[in-house]
């Protein structure tokens, strides 16, 4: 018999019906909730979810046998941990596999932002050239680099860096065991040592705002800050008034406090690149996602160790 599970969110197409190939599907409506769970709620054994879709603890708790929440993307803020762990319901996420996508948009947002890739193609769509050229951009290959967060795609993006000649260093909540890269304990002190910012690290509370103006100021006014991480671990306020003021040099975003609302100061700055959180948006990498998510699933049931639990 088919085990039951309870759909939220997914970020690729394909998830749902890989899951109706294998479960019994029931998708969480987006009004009456109260009533479809009355119905179903003894029934759901897991749940499937984004971070961004997630699972709070009414839910979690209106569910009494449900035994796993399976997350398809590498973030998890917005799943209750503290609520599943209180029940001993395990959570999973997709880590690793969404790192080569996101470390590649780091590079083509990070060029962009210092080539001015962006702002070349309005200087030429807009008939500018005819009258002169264009300001110069910075090289990236032989500077600096900053990663805060040196998880999966972390260090994808340092293996990344190599071929650019690029010196490496990182902030994390400790250093990790075995990298010859050079740590720094406080990230206004990596900031300052460094041309280049990456932010690759979780979201969540304990680095929300991590990304302050003072860490703006210290990578400078030549200084470039890509976000690929979360909206919240970037104070979007401090960005603007840095980048507006010459604090800050450029940032590359894939991410936004609000989204998809995007201040309309960041849209008109020519030295901003923005992308609509698309770090792992390929067919290959979502799809790679989906069946993590459910390989998990699969882990559970046999009995077996489940492949990637949220840490």
């Amino acid at each position: 018999m088919k085990k039951d599970v309870l759909f939220i969110s997914a970020v690729d197409p394909t998830m749902l019906p890989k899951l109706e190939a294998e479960f019994t599907v029931h998708e969480l409506p987006a009004t009456g909730r109260k009533e479809f769970l009355a119905n179903v709620a003894g029934r759901i054994r897991f749940v499937v979810t984004t971070g961004g879709g997630g699972a709070d603890a009414a839910l979690i708790n209106a569910l009494p046998n449900l035994e796993l929440i399976a997350v398809g993307t590498a973030g998890y803020e917005a799943v209750d941990l503290a609520a599943a762990a209180q029940r001993g319901i395990a959570v999973t996420h997709t880590p690793d596999v969404t790192a080569n996508d996101v470390a590649d948009l780091v590079f083509g947002l990070l060029i962009a932002v210092a080539r001015r890739i962006t702002e070349a193609e309005r200087f030429i769509r807009g008939g500018q050239w005819r009258a002169g050229g264009m300001d110069f951009g910075t090289r990236v290959s032989g500077k600096r680099m900053g990663i805060v967060g040196l998880g999966a795609i972390g260090r994808t993006v340092a293996e990344r860096a190599q071929g650019f000649e690029i010196e490496i260093a990182y902030h994390g909540p400790r250093k990790k065991p075995g990298v010859s890269h050079a740590y720094h304990a406080d990230v206004v002190s990596l900031a300052r040592e460094v041309d280049f910012l990456i932010v690759s690290c979780p979201g969540g509370r304990e680095t929300e705002g991590l990304i302050d103006r003072k860490v703006m100021e210290a990578l400078g006014a030549g200084g470039i800050l890509v976000n690929v991480s979360r909206g919240s671990v970037v104070d979007e306020a401090a960005l603007v008034g840095a980048l507006s003021d010459g604090a800050l040099g450029g940032a590359g975003l894939d991410v936004f406090a609000h989204e998809p609302r995007v201040p309309d100061a960041l849209m008109a700055m020519e030295n901003v690149v923005l992308a609509p959180h698309v770090g792992s948006a390929t067919p290959e990498t979502r799809a790679a996602m989906s069946d993590l998510a459910i390989a998990n699933i699969r882990a559970h049931l046999a009995g077996e160790a489940l492949l990637t639990p949220v840490p």
